[in-house]
């Protein structure tokens, strides 16, 4: 086998294995594209919590809250635990909290980047023509 086939082998190979682990990052991207998810993944931050705690500090419907759960649950982004008649849900990883606040800190840097846009002289003379 000649060196072009090789390396055509190893890059299949290799995506092969990185399709299996996207199609799964992309299951737990989906878990968490929501702005209740989030809510409750930073508010789980802090430690493990009730469903009915969760709900009243979010100021949401336990129902709701609880769909919310059982999508974060489905894909592994938190676990459950029984005590009693309760559930109390926690992170299951803690990189997952890691990871939010790492894409939370790349949006409020853009934010800041697109706020010195608008007060940039250049464009400031822009927007005076456009009004």
């Amino acid at each position: 086998m000649g060196r072009p086939a090789l390396l055509r082998m190893c890059a299949y190979i290799d995506a092969a294995g990185m399709d299996e682990i996207a199609t799964l990052q992309a299951e737990v991207m989906r878990a968490l594209a929501h702005p209740r998810r989030l809510q409750i993944i930073h508010r789980l931050a802090e430690g493990p919590c009730e469903v009915a705690v969760l709900a009243a500090t979010l100021g949401v419907s336990q129902p709701n809250t609880s769909q919310h759960l059982a999508v974060m649950r489905a894909s592994g982004v938190v676990e459950a635990e029984r005590f009693g008649r309760e559930i109390r849900y926690r992170i299951a990883d803690p990189e997952v909290i890691v990871a939010c606040e790492t894409m939370r800190g790349v949006l409020q840097r853009r934010l800041h980047r697109m706020a010195g846009l608008a007060t940039h002289p250049r464009f400031e003379t822009a927007a005076t023509l456009l009004r």
